[in-house]
């Protein structure tokens, strides 16, 4: 029988990548999106007519529960979330309603459903934060943001639904994960798109951060891949996935600016507003559990990840600029 899998946050950039696997895979696919007066379907635009999408919001247990009844799912995975870190300090309240409470009321409406349905909950290496790295399924959680917050409860909710009521419940503690459909807002995003903008002249100037912050960047797709063999196992568990090559900011601005034939310091300035009002400095994991139980590595490089980018953002510009 065709397996049925709801992805929430299908719009999103790694939802959009979940969703081809599946599709690949023999799935049938339904997906969650929120009502908006402007076109917010981008990302999966080119398989659209495959999917069988939902109006739904996390922050709606009516709606939530109408979705499981309707698609019946056999798989759900849980990426729906206010997922910027920075915007989590001005809106606390919200990212903890949708980000936090949104996984407790999916979770809930599949129990009371009766549904066997596995979940999958897309937990967070920022719940870490100033952990010493690399950080790892036994590092203790230091979230230092509302976001960070927020996925730490509901990481918390998703072992208790497993603990609780037997439920295979999993949650991936994924590290960064980036492509050519980033978020513009995100700084490896915003730093490949500017250096695009400014390599065909539309834009003189990149406001960035903290350029010392380390992080460790894989390719969304290979989590996607990781985040669907975690729902394949015989048994529920958590994993941390990572590629276990932490790079700074500035790293990843040199290689991109070099990819792009721009000089960054011709062109990027430092913004204190961009600054976080608590930084995390370091996060990046060796999946060294997901490597021996599941087999999951990852496959594009961190060079490979910045090209990819920066390339595609440089068409995007050139597009633009015609």
């Amino acid at each position: 029988m065709t397996r049925r899998a709801l992805i929430t946050g299908v719009s999103g950039q790694t939802g959009s990548y979940l969703a081809e696997l599946l599709l690949d895979k023999g799935y049938e696919v339904h997906g969650i999106v929120r009502r908006s007066s402007s076109f917010n379907t981008g990302r999966i635009d080119h398989i659209f007519d495959r999917l069988t999408l939902h109006f739904a919001d996390m922050a709606d247990t009516t709606s939530l529960r109408a979705v499981l009844d309707e698609a019946q799912p056999d798989e759900v995975y849980n990426l729906a979330a206010q997922s910027h870190v920075r915007v989590s300090f001005d809106v606390p309240e919200y990212t903890a309603d949708v980000t936090a409470l949104g996984a407790l009321r999916m979770l809930e409406a599949i129990r009371r459903s009766g549904s066997k349905a596995r979940f999958y909950q897309a937990s967070s290496s920022e719940m870490f934060g100033n952990a010493p790295a690399p950080q790892s399924e036994s590092t203790p959680f230091q979230p230092a943001s509302p976001y960070a917050c927020a996925k730490t409860f509901a990481h918390y909710t998703t072992v208790n639904y497993r603990e609780a009521y037997g439920m295979f419940a999993v949650c991936g503690i994924s590290n960064n994960h980036e492509s050519p459909r980033r978020g513009e807002t995100f700084v490896t995003r915003k730093i490949t798109r500017a250096l695009g903008r400014i390599a065909h002249g539309l834009q003189d100037t990149l406001l960035l951060g903290n350029l010392a912050a380390v992080r460790d960047w894989g390719h969304a797709k290979d989590y996607a891949r990781g985040m669907w063999m975690m729902l394949q196992a015989e048994k529920p568990r958590d994993y941390v996935l990572g590629t276990g090559n932490p790079h700074t900011v500035s790293e990843f601005l040199s290689l991109a600016s070099e990819r792009a034939g721009i000089e960054p310091l011709k062109h990027v300035r430092t913004d204190p507003r961009l600054f976080r009002p608590r930084e995390v400095d370091c996060l990046f994991s060796y999946a060294v559990d997901a490597d021996r139980y599941l087999h999951w590595r990852p496959e594009v490089s961190f060079v490979e990840l910045v090209n990819e980018m920066v390339d595609a953002d440089l068409r995007l510009a050139e597009k633009e600029a015609r």
